[in-house]
């Protein structure tokens, strides 16, 4: 892989390696367990490299010791973060509005939540934003594919089209450039990222979906008895859509539900006695925590709930046929 191949994609194929003298065979065994680029490897901890198949405690060493030696783990500027974050794309909602309180639209790299009821526009926003991925920056696309991973089966191809004929896109070219999978339990959920990371170190995606990313978790466990496995195992899951966010640079935007506060004395003084489902877990992995809520007639209303940069602020916007757009009167 060239030097001009790198700074295109941004991130190091793993047969890179070989070139510091690891064999291709270890190259394989890395790829088989969901290790694609270098920086994966580097970024993953000692006992994750061990409890792969065939590699020892020397070769675990080894690997982290090269790879190390490749992707910059130190310390750097104030001022080089902060010319890496002008480059940061983001990808539009279809809203003037939204994508102004959002500060130019859905942030690349980083991992957004979008929270709220059933019918407050979940779902249409990721069906928006599957194809705004993939037009071109100057028209505020990620110029990239998309990745839906679906588990409420809410994905209706239908829609796509008529999003895709708003901006003149093909619409079949459009479709095909969604790559997209029904996962049925959550540890099916979470090997469909190792498909994922695959599929991303081959060619260029912009945004990975997952609507809804706790859906399963609130059936694969039931009751208190369970929480914490549940919580560890989500915790796992998330850290795995950072790491994707990290080493490919794809903007990681997932669903999240609410639950019912009925502890009594809170509920009494709030007038929407509702939070997002997940806990502390989910609240700390993501960056940006959008919370939805209805409005009159197809008007929805976003407010920005939790952002390490944006202020507390809300905006309406509109469900048309053709997508996600600005409020109607």
């Amino acid at each position: 892989m060239s030097q001009s191949d790198e700074e295109e994609t941004g991130f190091l194929r793993i047969n890179k390696l070989e070139d510091s003298g690891i064999s291709a065979a270890d190259c394989k065994k890395l790829k088989d367990a969901g290790y694609y680029t270098v920086e994966s490897v580097a970024y993953a901890p000692k006992k994750a490299l061990l409890a792969i198949k065939g590699i020892s405690e020397t070769k675990a060493d080894r690997f982290l010791a090269e790879a190390s030696k490749v992707v910059n783990l130190g310390f750097t500027t104030a001022m080089d973060v902060h010319q890496r974050r002008q480059e940061i794309v983001n990808i539009t909602t279809g809203s003037k509005e939204l994508d102004r309180m959002l500060g130019g639209g859905i942030e690349t790299g980083s991992i957004t939540e979008l929270f709220g009821e059933f019918r407050t526009g979940k779902s249409q926003l990721c069906h928006m934003l599957a194809v705004t991925a993939q037009l071109p920056i100057s028209m505020g696309g990620g110029q990239g594919k998309c990745l839906f991973i679906d588990s409420e089966s809410t994905f209706r191809p239908s829609r796509i089209l008529s999003i895709a004929e708003r901006f003149s896109l093909n619409g079949e070219e459009t479709l095909d450039n969604i790559a997209y999978a029904r996962a049925y339990n959550t540890d099916h959920q979470t090997s469909l990222l190792i498909q994922a990371a695959a599929m991303m170190s081959e060619a260029r995606f912009s945004v990975l979906i997952v609507d809804s990313a706790m859906a399963l978790y609130r059936t694969d466990y039931a009751g208190r008895g369970e929480l914490a496995a549940r919580q560890i195992h989500l915790a796992q899951f998330l850290r795995q859509l950072q790491r994707l966010a990290d080493e490919f640079g794809v903007a990681v935007v997932i669903t999240n539900q609410v639950v019912a506060q009925v502890d009594g004395g809170a509920s009494m003084f709030n007038p929407d006695p509702k939070k997002p489902a997940g806990g502390n877990i989910i609240a700390h992995a993501s960056c940006t925590r959008l919370s939805l809520r209805k409005g009159r007639g197809e008007n929805r209303i976003c407010k920005v709930y939790d952002s390490p940069s944006l202020p507390e602020n809300e905006c309406t916007f509109s469900i048309m046929e053709d997508g996600i757009s600005d409020a109607q009167e």
